[in-house]
């Protein structure tokens, strides 16, 4: 099980940022090579990510590389420097389509044979930005068995409907976020809402991570490190809830000692899945 909470974004032609961004501790770091970086600055951005993972400076963050779209000429170096350095997930923006997505996997797999990966290494998250991907989210969720997270981009998302935010509880976004969340819980994968882009605005940043929390999202996409923190205190679990967390791993580890087929506590049955959360509950507290 692994907390995928915050993902920062980081633009893959700073080099500061790239060699000292881990002090934040964000559960993923996102290299992006895409909307950040300019046409004069593709190949730079690339060669300073491949050296960025290479040099193994995250440790246990995990590190994601957003390549640019299948439509440019640049993907296929992007994709082929990541998965060469050793990247955990390669993520496709603009994701509309499976075919997109098969197109990813044949090519990751081609070069993990190339370079001697283990095939199936290197995995595959989806940005999904226009109402046609999120139609087709949930294809897109279920596409391949590398796929362990799709996000949703909420500004080329609103420009593709028309519209814009607005302020409170954002109604424009609410049938994205819904359909996107409900694709990822439909193929057992994460789902990272949209980014904030107001780093000044605390408020807005919580109302908005309030509503993420409670659709039942994993984490948020984050654009700047002060929004880490806030972050991981609005997801962290109530004393309550990690008490009663305790319980229900305890019942279930004793259950399983003694050999029973059936979890109890406090004469109440306990199902796997009431376990699998009690858990989540326990490292959500753990790296609050």
């Amino acid at each position: 099980m692994r907390l995928r909470r915050s993902m920062m974004f980081i633009p893959g032609a700073n080099a500061g940022m790239l060699s000292n961004s881990y002090i934040y501790k964000p559960d993923s770091v996102m290299f992006d090579l895409e909307d950040s970086v300019s046409l004069t600055e593709k190949d730079s951005a690339r060669f300073l990510v491949f050296n960025t993972l290479k040099e193994n400076l995250y440790g246990d963050i995990e590190t994601v590389v957003r390549i640019n779209g299948v439509e440019t000429p640049f993907w296929e170096d992007d994709l082929d420097m990541a998965v060469r350095a050793g990247v955990q997930i390669v993520r496709l923006p603009k994701t509309e389509t499976v075919e997109e997505v098969k197109e990813l996997e044949q090519r990751i797999e081609k070069i993990e044979k190339d370079c001697g990966r283990t095939i199936g290494d290197t995995k595959i998250m989806a940005a999904i930005e226009s109402a046609c991907g999120v139609v087709n989210s949930v294809a897109i969720a279920k596409a391949t068995p590398r796929m362990v997270a799709i996000a949703l981009a909420g500004f080329d998302y609103l420009v593709d409907m028309q519209t814009s935010r607005s302020s409170g509880s954002e109604p424009e976004l609410f049938y994205a976020r819904a359909a996107v969340l409900h694709a990822a819980r439909a193929a057992k994968i994460d789902a990272f809402d949209v980014a904030y882009g107001n780093v000044n605005d605390e408020e807005g940043f919580l109302r908005e991570v309030e509503i993420a929390k409670n659709l039942g999202y994993n984490g948020k996409s984050l654009i700047h490190p002060r929004q880490i923190e806030l972050l991981h205190k609005a997801y962290a679990p109530a004393q309550k809830d990690v008490d009663h967390a305790r319980k229900v791993v305890a019942a279930a580890e004793d259950a399983e000692q003694k050999g029973l087929g059936v979890i109890s506590l406090d004469g109440k049955m306990i199902d796997p899945p009431v376990v699998h959360e009690a858990q989540r509950v326990l490292l959500l507290a753990e790296h609050s």
